[in-house]
């Protein structure tokens, strides 16, 4: 992908909008993506307009993308399609059961991610919002999603009116493990985090949120504990309302 090195989350967008046309090419094209048993096991929900845009944003904390950018799409993990198909052909299907959720995940996630290099390619910029998984039972009831479908993830799509800075990376040594794992030793973390940490903007950061480690504005304040187990009940629950989880 030409533009992969390059890539930059972008959340604001141009007063420009996608073609139907254009946007069924990029999904058509995603389509090509690996998929388990070639089944492919994911959804996506496109949304347009504005009202709708307005009851998704709370589901993603307000964030002002979700309602300014042209397009919200909701890439969903979708066994009820397939479960459907095998009813109406005389099949039995067993996929309301967790292994099944996780390769419809996996399957959702790879189609995402092509979907996401394509539309780069053409010019257009997206934000992937993680905020899916935190109250995925409010998107379900919005979108109105069926037994056997999970929302996964989320992007905004638009037409770049921004061009900010790249991200920081670890080391390429930081997650390649060469024959085996090679654990994490306290000079390994020292050597793989040292760029990261002393950057004016993770610094900045450390000092504004009254920390002593960027590592702590990751523990207390950005995830916390409390926070992650309060949702991955909640998501738990999804799962079984869902028809995934026993």
């Amino acid at each position: 992908m030409k533009n992969l090195e390059n890539r930059r989350s972008i959340r604001k967008y141009a007063n420009r909008d996608i073609s139907e046309v254009l946007l069924n090419s990029l999904l058509a094209k995603a389509e090509r993506t690996q998929t388990m048993g070639n089944l492919q096991l994911y959804s996506v929900v496109v949304t347009r307009d504005p009202q709708m845009k307005e009851k998704l944003a709370p589901a993603h904390f307000n964030q002002p993308m979700v309602t300014s950018a042209p397009v919200v799409l909701t890439f969903c993990a979708d066994f009820r399609r397939t479960s459907q198909w095998a009813e109406n052909r005389q099949a039995i299907p067993g996929y309301d059961n967790f292994l099944s959720f996780i390769n419809a995940a996996t399957d959702t996630l790879l189609f995402t991610q092509t979907f996401c290099n394509l539309a780069e390619e053409e010019g257009l910029g997206y934000c992937y919002l993680g905020t899916t998984v935190y109250m995925p039972q409010l998107i379900i009831d919005i979108l109105k999603l069926p037994k056997l479908v999970m929302p996964i993830a989320t992007i905004t799509l638009g037409w770049p009116d921004e061009n900010p800075p790249l991200s920081d990376r670890l080391p390429l040594r930081a997650i390649v493990h060469h024959e085996t794992f090679r654990d994490y030793t306290p000079e390994l973390i020292d050597d793989y985090y040292q760029e990261k940490e002393s950057l004016p903007l993770n610094l900045e950061f450390v000092q504004v949120n009254g920390k002593d480690t960027l590592a702590q504005v990751f523990t207390d304040i950005r995830y916390t504990k409390k926070d992650n187990e309060a949702m991955s009940a909640g998501f738990l629950e999804t799962l079984r309302k869902q028809g995934f989880f026993p």
